[in-house]
């Protein structure tokens, strides 16, 4: 199923971001895409005020921010007991898209990442992993987020990094078990 067969009316998404003219750009293509409850935040403080007291399905969030960054942003959804919802989706987006903000924004538990400036396609396209490709969280004590890891290529030929280690099964035979590294996620 693709996000256009889906009907986005009974969404809830939160816009977190400093400039109200990305809001409005976003907000317009969620529109567009039938989203109709959209809740706007132009800074973290408010956006988690937002997200305490409304029921979100979806948040795109902006990385850098003042006073709270989109980092610190995700880091209390996903680490605070007070998080009403620590498994939401969140959309990370920047117009400063380097590695080291990429590898920031993954540890952070960030779902997905979306480089500024948006288009709809991207928006869309996000919405869709999030919503038909969602990722099982995976909690170690230095991490708590959805797993980085895109897809798992049971063909791998060369040296096993993941630690494969032979199990014995039911029948006899023997099964792969592998040790789960986060840090090898997405």
């Amino acid at each position: 199923m693709v996000v256009s067969a889906l009907d986005l009316r009974a969404l809830t998404m939160l816009i977190v971001d400093d400039n109200a003219n990305m809001r409005g750009i976003l907000a317009a293509i969620l529109k567009s895409a039938g989203v109709r409850r959209i809740l706007e935040a132009g800074d973290g403080v408010e956006g988690l005020k937002l997200f305490s007291e409304r029921e979100v399905d979806i948040v795109f969030t902006d990385l850098m921010m003042q006073p709270v960054d989109g980092l610190s942003f995700v880091h209390w959804i996903r680490n605070s007991q007070a998080s009403p919802n620590p498994y939401a989706p969140i959309i990370m987006m920047t117009g400063h898209a380097t590695r080291r903000s990429l590898d920031e924004a993954r540890m952070a538990g960030v779902t997905e990442f979306l480089a500024k400036p948006l288009t709809a396609r991207g928006v869309m396209h996000r919405i869709n992993e999030v919503i038909n490709n969602p990722r099982d969280f995976v909690r170690t004590e230095a991490y708590f987020g959805p797993c980085r890891r895109r897809r798992i290529d049971h063909d791998f030929a060369g040296d096993e990094r993941r630690g494969v280690q032979p199990a014995p099964t039911a029948l006899g035979g023997e099964a792969e078990i592998h040790a789960f590294d986060p840090e090898e996620c997405y």
